[in-house]
């Protein structure tokens, strides 16, 4: 499973993505490692090492969490968490699906991208700027500013959410190439951002530094990713240490997944049907979009079982005028809009 402290703890023998509730708002009291339930020995050790780092990496689970929320937000399955559970996806994740992969590489991209942020901010005594991507400098413009240093926040990321990923069996191996696909995300999405200097904003001389995305082009592209997730299976081999598991790719006319692709060996439920074994909360009293043909249109969300609709009134700012200067003032109208939820 994927565990992070202290936003993370584990709950074995399910192996799944947890959160404690105590720390949810972390960094506005001390953190004692040895208070978080589940956490590996190297882990343990970790946190005592990094403890100023430790409510980035929280952040940054937090980070993945919302956006895969964001990203799933008109499918059958759209990122529940559970309030009242150790783990926060209850069962979902238990199963080698490509949600498993989606939620293992989108959190550790977002540790990696909220270690690389705070250490860029100067939060933190043992990360900063990275001063070793400088290279030659551009045609009208030189180096500046704080280059984000995503290095130092993958190797954070790596640290932590693979250390307890080290048994030889398929599911480890699994969620250790997800989240490195995650993090080889924020790697490839670097950027050079730059900032205009001279008389009145002329661009005389330009000051650049190494910039990661926002965090939405970094849920975008692995959602691409999870759509065209490659489907493995299982193969067991004799070593030295005994039976070891790894993965194959299913089909051998498509080509090999790359270590930026996700990977996964078992079906994913329909979510359609609540089913507390699978973790499906099923699609029932949905909001469903009636003019949309795609997988958040009624037809297919609501998985053939129609859907209802009520009108709602809702409050809205309206015919806006502008004053000079400077304010804006508006009426308040109210709009009647048709909601449409599953049946």
């Amino acid at each position: 499973g994927l565990d992070f402290c202290p936003y993370m703890v584990s709950v074995s023998p399910p192996r799944s993505l947890a959160l404690g509730q105590q720390y949810t708002s972390l960094g506005s009291q001390p953190i004692l490692c040895g208070s978080i339930p589940g956490l590996v020995p190297k882990q343990l050790r970790f946190c005592r090492n990094y403890l100023e780092i430790m409510p980035s990496v929280a952040e940054g689970v937090k980070l993945g969490i919302q956006e895969c929320q964001h990203q799933f937000r008109g499918r059958r399955w759209n990122c529940t968490t559970i309030d009242d559970s150790l783990a926060i996806f209850g069962p979902v994740l238990d199963k080698a699906t490509r949600e498993s992969a989606f939620v293992h590489a989108i959190a550790s991209a977002g540790v990696a991208f909220a270690v690389t942020r705070s250490c860029a901010e100067g939060t933190s005594t043992i990360c900063g700027c990275d001063s070793h991507h400088k290279g030659p400098p551009g045609d009208g413009w030189k180096w500046g500013g704080c280059s984000e240093d995503a290095d130092f926040g993958v190797l954070v990321s790596r640290e932590f959410a693979d250390a307890r990923e080290n048994r030889p069996d398929a599911r480890s191996a699994m969620n250790r190439h997800n989240n490195e696909a995650g993090r080889t995300t924020i790697l490839d999405h670097m950027h050079l951002k730059c900032k205009c200097h001279g008389l009145s904003g002329s661009c005389e001389v330009k000051t650049c530094w190494w910039a990661q995305p926002d965090f939405r082009a970094i849920g975008d592209y692995l959602k691409d990713k999870y759509d065209s997730a490659s489907e493995m299976v299982v193969e067991k081999h004799r070593e030295s240490r005994g039976w070891v598991e790894t993965l194959r790719a299913k089909y051998a006319l498509f080509k090999p997944p790359t270590e930026r692709d996700l990977v996964y060996y078992e079906n994913s439920p329909n979510f359609c049907e609540p089913n507390p074994e699978t973790g499906s909360f099923g699609t029932r009293d949905r909001t469903c979009n009636v003019t949309s043909h795609g997988i958040d249109g009624c037809d297919l969300l609501c998985c053939g079982r129609g859907h209802n609709t009520r009108t709602e009134k809702r409050k809205e700012k309206c015919h806006c005028i502008f004053h000079w200067c400077c304010y804006v003032s508006c009426q308040e109208c109210i709009r009647i809009y048709d909601v449409h939820t599953c049946k």
